[in-house]
């Protein structure tokens, strides 16, 4: 399965691209820090790319770690390259608005809120909380996949709304 992770460069992004690398995903980083992210992809040795069209286009699933005043941005900036079928799952620590935004500018069904509770000076995923805030059904079922495969790896995960998430 190939990940691609925008904002990679980042903290969180680095600590997933990790995570997933190592766990025998293929994952591609991309960001606006030219040297940040070729720095960061010879560390994690994964691709890391400035291309964020080639980098969404041949990946299943697309994470974004990027800060809450981007996240709009970047959204709009990634719809053109997306195709159906292909997964987006942010983790933004808060819900309601990115979960709106994603819906609204890449519809419900292939997406999903994310809240790793933990911070990227965690070893591992082992015994860490996150929050997955479906809110239809078909969130729902990609949340429970998610919540398996983490679970699988020894997280702690729980399903809430995103409103509920907030509060």
């Amino acid at each position: 399965m190939r990940v691609a992770i925008i904002g990679g460069s980042g903290k969180m992004g680095r600590w997933f691209a990790g995570f997933l690398s190592k766990d025998g995903k293929e994952v591609v980083i991309t960001g606006r820090n030219e040297e940040r992210l070729l720095e960061a992809g010879r560390q994690l040795g994964v691709e890391a790319t400035t291309n964020l069209a080639s980098a969404v286009k041949g990946a299943e699933v697309v994470l974004l770690s990027v800060p809450i005043d981007n996240f709009e941005a970047v959204v709009k900036q990634f719809k053109p390259h997306l195709k159906t079928g292909q997964i987006v799952i942010d983790v933004t620590s808060i819900k309601t608005k990115p979960v709106a935004m994603m819906q609204k500018y890449l519809g419900a069904g292939s997406i999903l809120g994310a809240h790793p509770v933990f911070g990227p000076g965690a070893k591992g995923i082992k015994n860490q909380n996150i929050v997955l805030t479906p809110t239809n059904e078909k969130e729902t079922a990609l949340a429970e996949k998610v919540r398996q495969y983490l679970e699988e790896r020894g997280a702690r995960v729980s399903l809430m709304t995103p409103q509920e998430h907030d509060e």
